[in-house]
């Protein structure tokens, strides 16, 4: 079945005739990128540069709709203008780069496992802070009067357009733009724009031979972007999540010393398909008729490369750093591992954070059972199971693969 929406078909056919800059997306982003830079006052060559070589790689797509183009361009141009904040922020306020970035936990794992769920629990508590959707797309120091209009903005925007192209995306994904999200929405690159745009070749090959150089500087940037959000406020420690820092974990730790890493597991047979469907949901917002099999491919090429270097990388973490979260141990009995993960991490259980637990582990209301099919995407679970057979074996030391689960994670 398709996830194009009729409503979705309907909008492109309007949009057909009057969406322009595809056919030539040199020249729309470097007009993009000249307003841009008047509009900030400095500029990023590199970063502009570098978004130049996406912004083709999406027009090239295929199966891109006239309102695909349409978001996507504006998603790159409000990454480019937000960098630039940051940027002319850290020039204006010397302060700023006094910060400290103290004891940032990194929650990260396949995607599927649970590691939203992880991630909301931790950032939940009073002396914890994840950084917020509206605030990683608009950095800036504290301004509640700006906060609360970027929060309508966005909430606003994204019912609109989840609603006619992707709407079962809140019960895959619920989110809001006043609610903890993944640093994704802070990294300049990452092969998270092939699970949001499509498969992206010629992005995702200059991508993989940046120098490793670069991917530090996309993580000095993330830094740089958490000391705006921390200054002129109480500081507090710093919860982060993105399964995709699995790959990243020795540039992490890098530039964030004292990181620890929050690694929540989960057997590849359920999390291959669950994320190929989150990746065609995704897709269906920018593409006509999302190709199930691409997906498949695309998605099985990061977890495969995610793991192969984080297994590598946890040989080489202090044991102090690394805190594993077995999705089935934690599902059978939320309300004892979520204490014993705020210990894990060095982190004060109280008596608050207990009262809510229950209400940050529960579905919203209405969102239905995400359900999904392995054969859609090309896999069978043998394949599966083979392809991930030495993650598994150390899966079956910490996890109760069959634990009756209390709570739907």
């Amino acid at each position: 079945m398709s996830r194009t929406t009729r409503a979705s078909k309907v909008v492109n056919t309007l949009l057909a005739p009057v969406v322009k800059g595809r056919e030539d997306p040199v020249r729309t982003w470097a007009d993009a990128v000249a307003q841009i830079e008047q509009d900030a006052g400095t500029q990023d060559p590199a970063y502009a540069d570098g978004l130049g070589v996406l912004v083709r790689a999406v027009a090239a797509e295929p199966r891109l709709t006239p309102l695909g183009w349409t978001l996507a361009l504006t998603d790159l141009k409000g990454r480019y203008a937000n960098k630039l904040r940051v940027r002319r922020l850290l020039a204006e306020h010397p302060g700023i780069a006094g910060e400290r970035i103290e004891n940032p936990v990194f929650v990260l794992g396949l995607p599927r496992t649970a590691t939203t769920l992880t991630h909301r629990v931790l950032a939940a508590s009073a002396a914890h802070r994840g950084p917020l959707l509206w605030e990683m797309s608009w950095t800036d120091l504290e301004n509640r009067e700006r906060a609360e209009k970027q929060i309508r903005m966005m909430d606003r925007g994204s019912k609109v357009v989840t609603g006619l192209l992707a709407p079962d995306m809140k019960n895959m994904h619920p989110t809001g733009a006043g609610m903890p999200e993944e640093t994704l929405w802070l990294l300049p690159h990452g092969p998270f724009y092939a699970g949001m745009f499509g498969t992206l070749a010629p992005y995702v090959e200059w991508f993989e031979q940046r120098p490793a150089a670069d991917l530090t500087a996309d993580y000095r940037f993330v830094h740089d972007a958490l000391k705006v959000l921390q200054h002129g406020r109480e500081p507090k420690r710093w919860i982060l999540k993105y399964p995709g820092h699995l790959n990243d974990m020795p540039t992490i730790r890098e530039v964030f010393p004292d990181a620890t890493f929050v690694w929540t597991h989960r057997d590849p047979s359920s999390v291959v398909a669950s994320a190929c469907s989150l990746v065609e949901t995704g897709w269906a917002m920018y593409q006509k008729d999302p190709d199930p099999l691409e997906v498949g491919q695309v998605v099985m090429n990061w977890m495969v490369t995610w793991l192969g270097n984080a297994l590598e990388a946890r040989l080489d973490l202090p044991p102090s750093s690394l805190v594993d979260v077995p999705y089935h141990t934690l599902a059978a009995d939320p309300h004892t591992e979520v204490p014993r993960l705020y210990e894990a991490i060095g982190a004060t259980w109280t008596a608050a954070d207990a009262e809510k637990l229950a209400q940050v582990i529960a579905r919203p209301a209405g969102a239905k059972p995400h359900r999904y099919d392995l054969s859609r995407y090309g896999f069978t679970p043998d394949q599966v199971q083979e392809t991930f057979a030495d993650y598994l074996r150390l899966l079956s030391t910490m996890d109760v693969l069959d634990a009756k689960p209390a709570a739907d994670l």
